[in-house]
C-alpha cells in the first residue's frame, strides 16, 4: 500500500479510533511522523491529525490522481506514502493531515525510549 500510494477504505483502519499516548511511526522505516496529541476526530474515517511531529517529519507533492489535485504526504526517508493533506483542519494549523493506519505504525507512550 505504501509503495503505490494506495489508500484503505474509510473506517477500516486500526489507528483511526486509536486515542491512546504515543507516536506514530512510518510502517516501513520507522521514523517518527506524528505525535498523539496532535490527533483529532476528523470523522473522515482515517486517522487525522493538525501538525506532523516535527517540520522534517514528512515530505509532500501534488497528487492529480482520480481526476483531483491533492497534496501527498509521504515519508522522506524511504518514500512511503502516508496519506494527503488537506487545509480543513482544526486551531491551530487548520490543516488535516489524514493517514492510512496501514503507513503507519504506533508505539504507546509507556514503550518509548526504552533499550
Amino acid at each position: 500500500m505504501t509503495r503505490h500510494a494506495a489508500t484503505e477504505r474509510a473506517f477500516t483502519g486500526r489507528h483511526e479510533t486509536n486515542h491512546a499516548p504515543g507516536v506514530y511511526q512510518c510502517i516501513c522505516c520507522g521514523k517518527p511522523l506524528f505525535d498523539s496529541a496532535a490527533k483529532f476526530d476528523s470523522g473522515c474515517g482515517w486517522p487525522s491529525f493538525f501538525a506532523p511531529l516535527d517540520e522534517q517529519a514528512l515530505a509532500s507533492q501534488v497528487d492529480t490522481s482520480h481526476w483531483m489535485k491533492r497534496t501527498e504526504v509521504h515519508c522522506p526517508d524511504c518514500g512511503a506514502h502516508v496519506g494527503h493533506l488537506f487545509e480543513d483542519g482544526p486551531a491551530p494549523t487548520g490543516l488535516r493531515y489524514c493517514a492510512n493506519s496501514a503507513s503507519l505504525h504506533f508505539v504507546p507512550e509507556t514503550l518509548r525510549d526504552r533499550p
